[in-house]
């Protein structure tokens, strides 16, 4: 399967969940028009609190669609757009691409990865169960974030449902993905 958005979604709220939408617009630098998370700095309310002055390394918020079956095969229905993230992806491990990967939409706008969404006590207040259903170890104990990935928007441009991205990995050794 060739990777493509499967929905997008935004708000222009701090809500936990995000609305669904036909098209988002990423703005260069920023993030999705429209969005609460769209800035140069950091915009969740917690980052705010720490220093308003950080840099917004988590402008755009994705989840592979995968993550729904799988909570859906442990009995957590969750649907697209309730866990917050802006797109909604099938077909790439987003997890397993290291720091630095570039994706590239139709339409030339690109988000570039800058580390895993660190899950909080709001998916849990969210759908009870939740918060250790998006956590794991993997065979070295090492804790495994599954909520998705964050990103910075390098180049604006339109993204909808049903495009496809072209994965573009950085020179250089790998650098695995951490939580921002």
């Amino acid at each position: 399967m060739n990777p493509q958005v499967q929905a997008v979604f935004k708000d222009a709220s701090h809500r936990f969940s995000k609305c669904a939408a036909s098209v988002i617009q990423l703005l260069a630098g920023l993030g999705v028009e429209g969005d609460a998370h769209c800035g140069v700095t950091v915009q969740h309310r917690s980052r705010v609190a720490q220093d308003p002055t950080q840099p917004n390394l988590r402008q755009v918020h994705l989840i592979q669609g995968e993550l729904l079956d799988e909570l859906a095969a442990q009995g957590l229905k969750v649907l697209p757009g309730q866990l917050g993230e802006n797109i909604l992806t099938r077909g790439i491990d987003l997890l397993a691409l290291p720091v630095g990967t570039r994706l590239r939409f139709p339409s030339g706008a690109e988000v570039e990865l800058t580390g895993l969404r660190n899950p909080c006590a709001q998916i849990e207040n969210f759908m009870p169960g939740l918060l250790a259903a998006v956590l794991g170890r993997d065979e070295q104990g090492q804790l495994v974030r599954k909520a998705g990935v964050m990103a910075v928007v390098r180049e604006g441009g339109p993204v909808a449902p049903g495009d496809q991205m072209q994965v573009l990995l950085p020179e250089g050794p790998p650098r695995r993905l951490e939580r921002v």
